[in-house]
């Protein structure tokens, strides 16, 4: 079951009355005091007349635990976890009395930092992701009751009535402020609001399983049980928080993350996936779990059959939403900036109609800063950089690893009820790599699972043939199973109703269309039955139209008198069987060029005779277009059998377009498939460039079959390749990895990224590494185990609730570079002082707000804050006995203390002010140029808005700006920087200054190397 739905599991009713037994009774004359009460003093296991034992209460999370487990749908947690999650949800209660506080602090806390309290007295055993997360859930749940149970005894009204009166003028204050800051909408659309959020709730919390209608089990799955997490990848600058010296020009990294985390730092998306890899799906997730924002979701297959597309207050439509907004309503929603609209299926618009969805989606951009926005598309259905300049980032859904393939089986059984299957499928996907090379996406897995539990085992090796099984069983063997054959007066066979389905969708390929209007579907159908007489004989076009719709699972009605497919694939399928059959290769031959038909070419070779394979595959390579080129050789893995003088024309054709030099390049080569990998060479006579591109070619492929082209760079002098190669290791089997390529690396200069269990244990194949990124909740000792204790110098931490005392660092004696970030339990830097660390890294540690410690690192050179620094200046927090060089200031650390202080780092060589930091007032401005060493200076351009520069920073030589709306003209700034000699300039999409030339940027400063990057 996904994390993020484990607390439905707890209901109100179910634990309230076992999470009260922990509390004493309130005895006659309870309220008459004023005083606050220790939790000590409240928690009926404590003191001399407790009336609960420690038994008890773990009795109670017992029960706790069990209520949970016994619900309907997935158990939340493995079985054999049950004792341990028992046992760690007792400790915890039990910590309630250890607490130092009284009930109205408690209260005031809330009931998520008294939970995180409590983790923090009593961590949690080494227990599954699944568990773990249960375990924290089941902790908030129990404290959010506990506190209620507080507020409703007399004595706790009694004495918090003094204190309410107290801050009652402070609060009006906060809320008018809140009021004026965030207009609230009206009580009407609260109650709205409700009401369509329940519809979305109905609408879209159904997901189908493919497969899963057979054997009298539903097809269609509540969507929190059924929902699989999947990954995507961006590409990205490195974190400056991590990379202070990062600029324009410097590498991009790949950043791997939950899909459901998406818009953790864009606001605009643009997520590309290839069919079947669950994109709808993950938009149905966003849609059913906003809760800070109105979702709309905006299926572009229907809204384009307009001639115009929808305004605001039309999105309504689209969710089929039975109720009445109040009006107005939509423009106050997107006018506060409160919107999350999910545009779907761009690939599904013909090419000529993208550029009118651009213009669209591009005004209401506009016309509405603030909100969120996320479109769909296939990977090749528009360029790289077609939403780019408009602040868009482009992420793409990540292929399934062996992991989340496995999960999706186990969960795809489970759900079937068929678990005698589910073994033999995992092993049959490891020990055939071509059948793996299938399982990438959501619909190819739930069409392996349904095929092999149907055919008892047997399973096609290629996409055509698995195509064509599954038609088979979707069209007829399912309602044959179910005993529902002939129920509607019609019974056709299945190559009748898979010949009249072809006819349809291969017009809405003709058309560029992904849905028809129901007359058009009649009048295929009326067409194509005079020469089809048994289908004919059982009923008119109309008939026939209904018992598609109805029964052949293939064909669906969306909207009335609309027409269209279950999914893409199937239309691509069926439109290029017919293409063949009708023998229309010049059509397919003059749309290769089109990305929207690639699938459909690739399934039309598939379906082809050897002689007019031979044609279409020769008819490719004469258009002697590089990605036709490649879509040729994609095609080679989807045939049974090609002429071997067409298989080497195409090899030698291809063979051309390698080794890549770009990352580009490795992307297009990677897309044609796995015969790339024999054409990949090296690394004798290549260049460094064409090694790293060969490389990542290998790693995108990531297959068995990578592994040996991997290998031979295994020992190549390149850093960049070498990089590469530890970055690919989450795409494969982390034991066999780390034996083949890692084990053999010199890791002198290599970070090892730690981001799964499977990766920490095989740790063990390797030697000692000096360098450790880490992601997750992986044991601190494990990690420090994992390192060459007497030289071990960097590690990272990042994402990790499970390490509180730092201490544990001590046994790395030569660490001198340390960066954790959310790492909640961290409590206290002071551990760090006895390390000689020379950088430190300190991002978002919510259980540190006070930075306790951080004063006594006096051997820092280089430090980064991300999270609000207190007090009133920097030298009361950061260690002014430490000779710092570097500083990094965001997200918010300067907030109450501005750049006082600052005088107290007189070495300090290069600064950088993010956003989120406070303002830069003239005092600050004056506090740079008093900085005797500062030669590089870095800031967010909104920073200096209202600056009047006093005093000249003649000692910079660097200076990089981010140019965001809100910054001002740089023109008297620049004047302030007279020795200034490199000048980066980063202009945000969001800028109002998108407009302005290079020049613009060169004329303000003559003198120096300028470098403009437009994000």
């Amino acid at each position: 079951m996904d994390p993020a739905v484990l607390g439905t599991r707890l209901a109100s009713s179910a634990i309230a009355p076992l999470l009260r037994k922990l509390l004493v009774r309130e005895g006659a004359g309870a309220g008459l005091t004023d005083r606050p009460v220790r939790l000590s003093g409240l928690v009926s296991f404590r003191g001399e007349k407790r009336t609960l034992t420690g038994r008890d209460v773990r009795r109670i999370a017992a029960g706790v635990v069990d209520a949970a487990v016994a619900a309907p749908g997935e158990p939340p947690f493995p079985p054999d976890e049950v004792t341990a999650v028992t046992d760690a949800l007792a400790a915890r209660l039990l910590a309630l009395g250890d607490l130092t506080m009284d009930d109205v602090q408690a209260v005031r806390l809330g009931h998520e930092e008294l939970a995180r309290r409590l983790r923090t007295a009593a961590p949690s055993p080494l227990l599954s992701t699944d568990a773990g997360y249960f375990l924290d859930s089941a902790t908030e749940w129990a404290c959010l009751h506990i506190l209620q149970f507080f507020t409703q005894r007399s004595a706790f009204v009694a004495r918090t009535l003094v204190e309410q009166s107290r801050e009652q003028a402070e609060l009006i204050a906060r809320v008018d402020e809140l009021i004026a800051r965030t207009p609230r909408p009206d009580a009407r659309d609260d109650a709205f609001e409700a009401r369509y959020r329940a519809h979305l709730a109905h609408h879209h919390n159904r997901l189908t399983i493919f497969g899963l209608d057979l054997q009298d089990t539903p097809d269609v799955w509540p969507l929190d049980v059924a929902y699989l997490s999947l990954e995507t990848v961006r590409e990205a600058a490195p974190d400056a928080a991590e990379l202070p010296d990062c600029g324009p020009g410097n590498a991009t990294t790949t950043v791997r993350e939950r899909a459901e985390d998406l818009f953790a730092v864009h606001d605009r998306i643009l997520l590309r996936g290839d069919a079947g890899s669950g994109k709808t799906t993950l938009l149905q997730w966003l849609a059913t779990t906003a809760e800070d924002r109105i979702p709309y979701v905006l299926p572009l297959r229907t809204l384009i059959r307009a001639d115009r597309l929808p305004p605001p207050e039309a999105f309504l439509d689209s969710a089929a939403c039975p109720h009445a907004p109040p009006e107005g309503w939509a423009e106050r929603v997107l006018g506060a900036g409160r919107a999350l609209v999910l545009v779907d299926g761009l690939d599904e618009v013909p090419s000529a109609d993208r550029a009118r969805v651009r213009d669209w989606l591009l005004a209401l951009v506009r016309a509405y800063p603030g909100n969120r926005w996320l479109l769909t598309a296939r990977p090749t259905a528009v360029r790289a950089d077609w939403l780019a300049d408009d602040g868009f980032a482009e992420v793409a859904l990540a292929p399934m690893d062996r992991a989340t393939v496995t999960a999706f089986v186990r969960r795809w059984h489970a759900a079937a009820r068929a678990p005698e299957h589910e073994e033999r499928l995992l092993d049959a996907l490891r020990t055939k790599p071509d059948l793996a090379l299938l399982a990438t996406n959501p619909l190819m897995c739930g069409l392996l699972c349904a095929l092999h539990r149907a055919r008892r085992g047997y399973l096609p090796p290629r996409r055509k043939a698995l195509y064509d099984a599954a038609l088979q069983m979707i069209l007829t063997e399912r309602d044959r199973q179910r005993g529902m054959g002939g129920l509607d007066g019609i019974e056709l066979d299945t190559e009748d109703q898979i010949e009249l389905l072809q006819r349809l969708a291969y017009a809405l390929l003709l058309a560029g269309r992904s849905e028809m209007s129901e007359p058009t579907a009649l009048g295929i159908l009326e067409r194509a039955l005079p020469s089809m007489p048994a289908a004919a004989a059982q009923g008119d076009a109309p008939a026939i139209l209904r018992h598609l719709l109805l029964r052949s699972g293939v064909l669906r009605s969306p909207a009335p008198q609309v027409v269209d497919f279950a999914h893409r694939t199937f239309l691509d399928h069926l439109g290029a069987r017919c293409a063949v059959e009708e023998g229309h290769l010049d059509v397919l031959i003059s749309h290769a060029d089109d990305t929207a038909w690639e699938d459909v070419i690739r399934m039309a070779v598939a379906h082809a005779r050897t002689r007019e394979r031979t044609s279409l595959l020769r008819a490719l390579l004469d258009l002697a277009v590089p990605r036709v080129t490649l879509l040729a050789l994609a095609c080679l893995q989807d045939a049974s059998s090609v002429d071997q003088e067409v298989v080497a024309e195409v090899k030698e054709r291809a063979a051309r377009l390698v080794p890549p030099r770009t990352v580009l390049d490795a992307r297009a080569l990677a897309f044609a498939g796995p015969f790339v990998l024999e054409l990949l060479p090296g690394p004798e006579g290549l260049t460094d460039e064409e090694a790293y591109g060969v490389v990542t070619t290998a790693s995108l492929l990531g297959q068995d079959g990578s592994l040996p082209v991997l290998k031979r760079f295994r020992t190549h002098e390149s850093l960049a390749v070498r990089r590469q190669l530890v970055g690919t290791w989450r795409r494969f089997d982390a034991d066999e990895y780390a034996r083949e390529v890692l084990a053999h690396l010199p890791t002198d200069e290599l970070t090892l990224a730690v981001t799964s269990d499977a990766q920490r244990h095989a740790l063990r194949l390797l030697p000692p590494c000096t360098q450790l990124d880490s992601e997750g909740d992986h044991p601190p000792a494990a990690l420090v185990s994992a390192l060459a204790t007497e030289t071990a110098s960097r590690l990272r931490l990042r994402r990790n609730s499970t390490i509180t005392d730092l201490s544990v660092l001590k046994a790395l004696p030569a660490l001198t570079d340390l960066r954790l970030m959310d790492c909640p339990g961290v409590y206290d830097l002071a551990p760090l002082a006895e390390l000689p660390l020379r950088h430190l890294s300190v991002i978002r540690l919510t259980g540190l707000p006070e930075l306790t410690g951080l004063s006594t690192l006096t051997g820092l050179t280089s430090l980064n804050v991300g999270q609000r620094i207190p007090g009133d200046s920097l030298a009361d927090v950061l260690p002014t006995g430490a000779a710092l060089r570097q500083l990094f200031l965001g997200r918010g650390s300067t907030a109450t203390t501005g750049l006082s202080g600052l005088d107290h780092f007189p070495f300090l060589e290069r600064l950088t002010l993010t956003c989120g930091t406070a303002p830069l007032a003239a005092d600050d401005w004056a506090r740079l140029a008093r900085l005797p060493a500062l030669t590089e200076l870095a800031v967010n351009g909104p920073l200096l808005a209202g600056v009047a520069p006093a005093g000249d920073l003649r000692g910079v030589r660097e200076f990089r700006i981010t140019v965001r709306t809100g910054t001002p003209d740089l023109g008297p700034f620049a004047a302030t920087l007279p020795s200034v000699r490199t000048v980066l300039v980063d202009v945000h999409a969001d800028s109002e200054d998108q407009t302005a030339t290079d020049a613009h940027y060169r004329r303000l400063f003559p003198d120096a190397r300028v470098l403009i990057r437009r994000l």
